[in-house]
This record gives structure tokens, sequence and C-alpha cells, in this order.
């Protein structure tokens, strides 16, 4: 497939709304290398492959263990993440994955045993940011595979 544009390079205002979001989860209480490997989940349930190369360099280069990443599409049988891991990513699949009208009590109260309420409202703004990445990245058909680590770093 033949890239369509690169709204993010093009200097669009629009996309700035989006780095605005992405400057106050970088100061978030949530752990940076919980926020990475959620947007790698994220990524893979919504197919974009601009999103999983960037993540996984990320992820990489930050000493993210390669098993965890070949294994987290089966997360749940996967013995590799913590339990707040595991909620995070429970929760971000059922945020992602909204289709019945709500999130399930289940998914609410395991988050809530990990997560106060102002870092399930920051989880929850970086499961909807991702989404968003994803859905630009698929829809211009942004081509992966040039990333190198830190390339978007809030600076």
């Amino acid at each position: 497939m033949t890239q369509r544009m690169n709204a993010f390079e093009k200097g669009h205002q629009a996309m700035k709304a989006l780095y605005g979001i992405g400057m106050y989860l970088d100061k978030s209480s949530i752990e940076q290398s919980l926020l990475n490997l959620i947007y790698f989940r994220v990524s893979q349930i919504n197919g974009c492959a601009y999103c999983l190369d960037m993540h996984s360099k990320d992820l990489r280069a930050k000493g993210e263990n390669e098993q965890r990443l070949y294994v987290l599409n089966a997360w749940r049988e996967a013995p590799l993440y913590s339990e707040r891991e595991c909620a995070a990513l429970a929760w971000a699949e059922a945020v992602t994955k909204i289709s019945n009208g709500n999130v399930e009590d289940e998914v609410y109260a395991q988050a809530r045993t990990q997560f106060s309420e102002e870092e399930l409202v920051d989880l929850t703004l970086a499961v909807i940011t991702i989404n968003s990445y994803n859905r630009i990245n698929i829809a211009f058909r942004t081509t992966a595979g040039s990333y190198q680590p830190g390339q978007h770093a809030v600076k």
C-alpha cells in the first residue's frame, strides 16, 4: 500500500491537540514503561503497523524484555506481567473494544485495585490517544519501518 500522506510531518494544526495530550501523559504518575506497553497492545488490537514498529522499538530501547513483547497478545495466559500491568491491559482492551456500550464492572473493579481515580483517568486518556494515533496512521497508510527509537519524544 502506498502512503497517502503523513499528517504528523506536515505540521497540521489539529495534530497539536494530540501532541499536548502526549506531553501531559509524559508527566503523568503512570510509569512510562506501562504507558508504552499499553500503546503497543492497543496498536496490536487495531493493526497499526506504524505504531507497532514505533512502540516496539521504544520499548526495547528502554530495556523491555523481548519475550514480553512476543507474548503480549496472550498476556492473560502468560505469567510475565504484574497485577498492575494486567489491570491496565484489561482496561485498555475494554476501552478500545467498546462495542456493547460499556466497560464491564469486573474490569473497572480490577483497574481500581491498581490505579487511583486520577491514574485511571490518565490511563483512559492514554488509551483514547493511542486509538486516535492508530486511526490516523491507518487512514493515511503511514509507512512502518523507518522509525528510530525516541524519534517522537517530547522535548
